[in-house]
């Protein structure tokens, strides 16, 4: 049974992200990822044909999201190269011209477009994300004390002098330019806590719990639940470039989590550590020195990293050079809540290699659950445009 048909689920989390630079999921300690395959990009992995499109076990009920997500993300992939090398802009106008107008069985859809290919072996991992919800304000008052940072204007990308210019390749990193003039790595967290961006940079709103804002900037967009009961939506600006860690992982080798404790291996048993033990659960926490900075959005969803608002059990983080954005992805998981069709719409600072998955699960209470225990291996088939396989192997 596929996601939100009858369900209930643990958890685990992950995050993704979007625009310039994604977030990476929290790492719970909990499920390993399946070994990496030795490609830079889809193109220079091994390809091989997938079950016939007509075997695929497609239901209506999953098709028919699942079509509405891949015709929105249309917009955008007619008009952007993919990264992956396995298809063409042309490509796309076939199965992008059929889905704007179709009004037959979604299923049909699917199998009249595409082909299923498995990139190296098909083993996949899927972790899971979520919107989440915590108590916010405008403005600062008693009990609302977090600040809920927009991007700094002196957080710019630069070369540091002393980096060769043979070792310049890529985008250089980002970081901030000192009163010497040097360009140095940008504040980290526990330097942003204690307030050395009071002042200096803009503030959206401000968080009534820390512990919950740590998490919802791991998540990279969430709602704030501001005093008159409205809802503010805020998305991923950017980050300060600095060092990620996975606090789960951390807490499981120091032996704070996991088996013998109290806590189990996911973010409720992160938490509730992190509650329990809260000057250690700081120290924690300012390991990981990323920092995520916000912008306000009036969209119906948060924006995935085509810019379109991700929607609820059909939009999945992708690496990019390995699953072109706007392509549907079919997961066969250990963890059946994620079986079914995806659409890539988004991406993640960990989402990195082949048979690599963020699912996304909306907001709300089961969504957090249910993204909290996503972290399970399966299978995967990537749906591309017909014929593309054999033009790629011909």
């Amino acid at each position: 049974m596929h996601r939100l048909a009858g369900l209930v689920a643990a958890f685990s989390l992950a995050g993704c992200a979007a625009i310039p630079d994604a977030r990476p999921p929290m790492d719970t300690g909990a499920v390993e990822p399946p070994p990496a395959i030795p490609a830079d990009t889809a193109l220079a992995a091994t390809l091989s044909p997938g079950p016939a499109i007509e075997t695929m076990p497609f239901a209506g009920w999953d098709a028919a999201p699942a079509l509405a997500a891949f015709r929105a993300s249309c917009s955008k992939i007619l008009f952007r190269d993919d990264a992956s090398g396995l298809t063409r802009r042309v490509d796309w106008q076939g199965p992008c011209g059929a889905a704007e107008n179709w009004s037959g069985d979604p299923v049909e859809f699917f199998r009249s477009q595409f082909e299923t290919v498995i990139v190296g072996d098909g083993e996949a991992f899927a972790t899971g994300y979520f919107e989440p919800e915590i108590l916010g304000s405008r403005v600062q008052a008693p009990g609302y004390q977090i600040p809920v940072y927009a991007m700094p204007d002196d957080l710019v990308r630069a070369w540091p002098e002393d980096m060769p210019e043979s070792e310049r390749t890529g985008r250089p990193p980002l970081g901030r330019y000192d009163a010497n003039g040097d360009f140095v790595p940008y504040y980290e967290r526990a330097e942003i806590e204690t307030g050395v961006l009071d002042g200096k940079v803009p503030v959206i709103a401000w968080a009534a719990d820390p512990v919950e804002f740590f998490f919802l900037q791991i998540q990279g967009s969430g709602l704030l639940r501001l005093p008159d009961g409205n809802l503010m939506r805020i998305g991923y600006a950017g980050q300060n470039g600095r060092e990620y860690v996975g606090i789960g992982r951390v807490m499981r080798e120091q032996g704070l989590i996991g088996d013998g404790t109290p806590y189990p291996t996911s973010m409720q048993g992160i938490i509730a550590y992190i509650r329990d033990n809260p000057e250690k659960g700081a120290e924690i926490m300012r390991l990981n020195k990323s920092w995520i900075f916000f912008r306000e959005l009036d969209t119906e969803g948060p924006l995935g990293s085509l810019e379109i608002p991700v929607k609820r059990g059909d939009s999945v983080a992708v690496d990019p050079k390995f699953v072109p954005y706007g392509a549907a992805v079919w997961l066969d998981m250990e963890h059946d809540v994620a079986d079914g069709l995806w659409i890539a719409q988004d991406t993640g600072g960990a989402i990195k290699g082949a048979n690599r998955f963020d699912t996304f699960w909306g907001n709300g209470a089961d969504a957090r659950e249910i993204a909290g225990g996503m972290s399970s291996r399966g299978k995967s088939y990537l749906l591309l445009p017909k014929g593309t396989l054999a033009r790629l192997k011909p």
